[in-house]
């Protein structure tokens, strides 16, 4: 295999693509909750739960979801009211 000896256009082309990349990673971080998904093994993780929990959360209406082809995904402002809808505040005494 032939040495090859990266171009002073190459390091530029890869400094910029980085830049590229920053900006994407600066904006995704910016985003709205409401705008930010998980997919169903991010979401098992979070919960904690099955995969046969998840389905049944999805099949009564539990929480709502995305799917497209074989692929699901959980908004996490809908994972979070599911938390605050189900949340039983410690007894006062």
């Amino acid at each position: 295999m032939p040495y090859y000896e990266p171009t002073e256009k190459t390091f530029l082309e890869i400094k910029e693509q980085l830049k590229d990349l920053k900006a994407i990673l600066t904006k995704s971080q910016l985003l709205n909750p409401d705008d930010l998904f998980c997919d169903n093994e991010e979401f098992l993780k979070i919960m904690k739960i099955s995969r046969r929990t998840s389905q049944f959360w999805r099949n009564t209406g539990i929480i709502g979801f995305v799917q497209i082809g074989n692929k699901i995904y959980f908004r996490l402002k809908d994972i979070q009211e599911l938390l605050n809808k189900n949340y039983k505040p410690a007894n006062k005494k």
